[in-house]
């Protein structure tokens, strides 16, 4: 279930990153960096879990606790996580609440020895789960989906051959959104759901597999991008090869759109589509489609950037830097308390007034959620001397909550459910809005199927059984075709 607390805004998903040194060498400080470059994906918790697979994999080390990556460790702490296999993750809650005991990875000591589990996405299954896994025993330490699995893959393991089989019984019966990355005392193993909601790819160093959520993390760590794990495959990295198996032979595909609006990093590539290009793109369309009379084109950062550079490319109209981005505070949608949210703008974002003073402004930036935040910053747009700011959105409006790790809020959060593009354009003080068209969402990513049920409604992945397609609460059952 989706805590509460967390359904006021929108925020990202979590970062997985696993490393394998052959050689035999320490692979923390890869895990650390790669976490690092995945940041942008969860900022509540962290984590590395290590093993030497020359001790079979009897001693595994790990630490997590909550905050960003560069507070949980320390030179002592890191150096001391010894071990040539590991996996790390990166969090922000989708389902469970925020504490140390829901950081990731979950390390499960259990009859055929260690295994630790990274998980990015979100089941819509978790309830079914817990009561079918509960009424055997187990027992859970957290409210998250990400222990569900693991507690499934160990107890999967004690009826198969291998681990990779383990993985591959017990993503049978998960339904909704994951990639996983899991370390056995020997082996790093990369599971994707089979409709893809979620990224995850392969990369190499001399010899050192890495799993990543985002190709951006493997240039960080110098790792040469090998390729994305299909939707509903899972690699097995051993004996210094790659092995390919399937959860089914189903070749389906739900990748989330958003990824491209705005949760992956701008200079990653997801299922062979540039990040940057779809952005880029996506500005160039809103431009055509909503065109008007300005002196310069600015962008939010970060994800609506991109999308500026698009928009000015295809008008004409020059662009510009209007913001300082302070790097160094967390994204505001994430503080549960409005007011927090609120003040936190301006903490975050400073605008540059001689590039705006006089001007008639366009602001693209990604998404509109309850409307709060856009408003702020069209005001302070207008306090630096703007005439004129119109906005456009490199996304639909949101019209539905999502379950598939996204914290799209429940619907009566969200303005564009209540109120009409003109309403949300005087609500903001904007002297234009335009929204990109859902009819051009193929545009962005040529090619591919994806998800966009935070649109338009259409649950690929099905919904949780305690709740509607209306992000009400009657039970209706799974949809998953």
């Amino acid at each position: 279930m989706i805590d509460e607390t967390m359904k006021t805004g929108l925020g990202e998903e979590c970062g997985v990153f696993g490393a394998y040194d052959f050689d035999g060498e320490d692979v923390s400080s890869y895990i650390y960096y790669g976490l690092f470059a995945l940041q942008h994906r969860g900022q509540e918790s962290s984590g590395i879990s290590v093993t030497k697979t020359q001790e079979n994999g009897n001693n595994v080390m790990y630490h997590k606790d909550t905050g960003l990556v560069n507070e949980v460790f320390n030179k002592e702490n890191l150096g001391a996580l010894n071990g040539n296999l590991g996996v790390g993750h990166v969090r922000y809650a989708t389902a469970g609440g925020i504490g140390r005991e829901n950081a990731q990875p979950f390390v499960i000591h259990y009859l055929k020895g260690i295994l630790s589990l990274a998980h990015n996405g979100n089941l819509t299954n978790t309830l079914e789960l817990k009561r079918e896994l509960g009424t055997t025993g187990a027992i859970f330490q957290t409210n998250t989906d990400s222990e569900v699995i693991a507690y499934l893959v160990a107890r999967e393991r004690l009826n198969t051959s291998s681990i990779e089989e383990a993985v591959k019984s017990a993503s049978k019966k998960l339904q909704g959104a994951f990639s996983l990355v899991v370390a056995s005392p020997s082996k790093l193993i990369g599971a994707r759901d089979p409709l893809g909601f979620r990224p995850l790819c392969i990369g190499k160093k001399d010899n050192i597999f890495f799993l990543s959520s985002e190709s951006a993390a493997l240039e960080t760590v110098g790792a040469e991008f090998i390729r994305d794990v299909e939707p509903g495959e899972i690699v097995t990295i051993k004996d210094g090869k790659i092995y390919s198996d399937r959860i089914t032979e189903k070749k389906e595909q739900a990748v989330c759109i958003f990824e491209y609006i705005y949760f992956a990093r701008t200079d990653s590539h997801i299922d062979g589509q540039s990040v940057y290009g779809s952005r880029s793109k996506a500005g160039r369309i809103l431009a055509k489609k909503y065109p008007v009379e300005a002196d310069i084109v600015v962008g939010v950062p970060e994800s609506g950037l991109a999308a500026a550079v698009g928009y000015s490319q295809e008008s004409g109209i020059p662009y510009g830097m209007a913001f300082y981005k302070n790097s160094y505070v967390g994204r505001t949608f994430i503080k549960p308390s409005q007011n927090e949210r609120t003040s936190g703008v301006r903490v975050k974002l400073n605008v540059i007034e001689e590039v705006v003073k006089g001007k008639r402004v366009v602001m693209v930036d990604d998404s509109i959620v309850r409307g709060t935040t856009i408003k702020n910053i069209v005001k302070m747009l207008k306090d630096a001397g703007a005439l004129e700011v119109h906005v456009r959105v490199s996304s639909p409006p949101f019209k539905h909550p999502c379950y598939y790790g996204t914290d799209v809020p429940s619907r009566e959060n969200l303005v564009a459910v209540t109120r009409s593009v003109e309403e949300i354009k005087n609500d903001i003080e904007a002297d234009s809005l335009g929204y990109y068209d859902i009819e051009d969402l193929g545009e962005l990513c040529p090619g591919l199927t994806f998800c966009d049920a935070c649109f338009t409604g259409n649950f690929k992945g099905g919904v949780p059984s305690d709740e509607g397609q209306d992000g009400s609460k009657p039970s209706i059952k799974n949809l998953r075709k």
